[in-house]
């Protein structure tokens, strides 16, 4: 999968995405350290193959992974700067909330810290739902980025 790359002074305002998952009852922030237990053990169960990662995010000052949550339950996650500086995702919502805009309040807000952290430009590594996030922020492929930085990588049950 190809990385996308996303212009970060033009993104759309992050409040208007935040009040729209608070009509759902869902509030999306920046996780805390001290929650990095339990957001593990919760990655581990929906999203497996993103724990390092997640453990990563969680582990910078200040901390790159938030988090949506709905009557003290994750719903979803966003990363950034977790396996290459300046690269947005990992990001996972359940499907429970699907369609409830927690997936656009979650990359807006990783997104919006990367800009306040001095960044002009993201990159999207390995991007999934392409529309999505040609739709969402305007991001656009990067033309030759696959297998990118992952190439090489070592997988679970390969040879």
């Amino acid at each position: 999968m190809s990385d996308m790359l996303v212009t970060l002074y033009k993104l759309p305002p992050l409040n208007d995405a935040l009040a729209a998952v608070h009509c759902h009852g869902i509030t999306v922030r920046r996780a805390l350290a001290p929650e990095k237990p339990r957001i593990l053990a919760w990655a581990a169960e929906h999203y497996p193959g993103w724990v390092a990662e997640i453990d990563v995010a969680i582990g910078r000052l200040p901390v790159a992974c938030f988090i949506a949550v709905r009557e003290q339950q994750i719903v979803g996650f966003a990363c950034h700067d977790a396996t290459c500086k300046n690269f947005f995702g990992p990001e996972g919502v359940l499907d429970a909330v699907q369609g409830q805009g927690v997936g656009r309040a979650l990359l807006l807000a990783a997104l919006h810290a990367q800009r306040e952290l001095g960044y002009a430009y993201a990159v999207i590594g390995s991007a999934g739902p392409k529309a999505f996030y040609e739709k969402t922020v305007g991001a656009v492929v990067i033309e030759g980025s696959s297998p990118g930085i992952y190439a090489g990588m070592l997988r679970a049950g390969l040879e």
